[in-house]
């Protein structure tokens, strides 16, 4: 991200819902990442936004920042069921 950071950038990160850090496969993320995350995004010059899963964890690591509660629905073949999602975001 710092490659790219510039005043005018916008940035949008999708990163592991906590809990499911090993989605992508074992210790390729950590919960001590989102900490990390949070640091960088607190010193961008550019703006980001940024959807994760609705926890205490989450909404303390990133409590500095605006945070929005949004709902949606997840699907799998048949099954459908509401979540409360977060928007994190510089803006």
């Amino acid at each position: 991200m710092t490659k790219y950071d510039r005043p005018r950038t916008l940035f949008y990160l999708d990163p592991p819902y906590w809990g499911c850090e090993d989605d992508y496969g074992k210790s390729v993320f950590s919960p001590d990442d989102f900490g990390r995350i949070a640091d960088l995004l607190g010193s961008l010059k550019g703006r980001f936004i940024m959807s994760i899963n609705d926890v205490p964890e989450i909404r303390e690591i990133f409590g500095r920042f605006q945070i929005e509660e949004v709902m949606t629905t997840y699907s799998v073949g048949l099954k459908k069921k509401s979540a409360a999602e977060l928007l994190i975001s510089s803006v």
